[in-house]
């Protein structure tokens, strides 16, 4: 019994017509699937602390940081899925199964390090350079973990967001407790969302969390 609910989550397909709770369900991991979670977290570290990205003039944080970040971490990769879908290198563009992971993972991880290498010679922003090392190093996690179980992509980002608010608060002067509130709680819609989809087991779910989370903090570790 046990094994076909496993092979039933590792195929799961949404079926037609949805719940309204699978379709909030979707929305939400749509909203905060993990391509997207690099670009949000920017953003979010530009509101919550815009001195640390004080070297660059406000006009030009859109096109110095968020364009390059979002056509690297989000655009490139999911073009690069969705040719792989048509030439039939993965079944589904969803990734729902392990097998389907390793190249979209191999191609997302050249992506985020070219990234991360140029900012890094350009001397950007601490923040910046955490958030794409330690998003790379979790794509770097996820791949070798790939091998041996199904982890949830959309909880490991999660964790990073997590992982990242708690390193914020170790460098930042002002309280962030209600960032850090609202990661919790964005977070725990983001693997309720992906348990009402059955797209994962409870086990893959909380992996998930826990890579995130400790993969940021060693990235800020390394860093610091």
């Amino acid at each position: 019994m046990l094994k076909e609910t496993k092979e039933f989550i590792d195929t799961f397909e949404p079926k037609l017509p949805l719940k309204p709770t699978e379709k909030l369900a979707l929305v939400i991991s749509f909203i905060f699937h993990p391509v997207f979670m690099p670009s949000i977290l920017l953003y979010a570290m530009y509101k919550f602390v815009p001195a640390s990205f004080a070297s660059v003039d406000a006009k030009d944080f859109g096109f110095v940081y968020m364009a390059p970040v979002f056509a690297c971490t989000a655009f490139f990769p999911i073009l690069s899925v969705l040719l792989m879908k048509a030439l039939g290198f993965v079944e589904s563009i969803h990734l729902y199964k392990p097998r389907d992971r390793y190249i979209p993972l191999t191609v997302c991880m050249i992506f985020y390090f070219t990234l991360y290498y140029f900012y890094k010679q350009a001397n950007a922003p601490f923040l910046l350079r955490l958030l794409l090392l330690g998003s790379y190093w979790n794509l770097v996690a996820l791949f070798i973990a790939n091998i041996f179980v199904k982890v949830s992509m959309h909880t490991t980002g999660a964790g990073g967001m997590i992982g990242m608010l708690i390193a914020l608060m170790f460098i930042s002067p002002i309280s962030l407790t209600l960032p850090l509130f609202l990661g919790l709680l964005i977070a725990g819609l983001i693997g309720t969302a992906r348990m009402l989809l059955r797209a994962h087991h409870a086990s893959e779910i909380w992996l998930g969390y826990a890579l995130g989370i400790v993969i940021q903090l060693a990235a800020y570790w390394y860093l610091s």
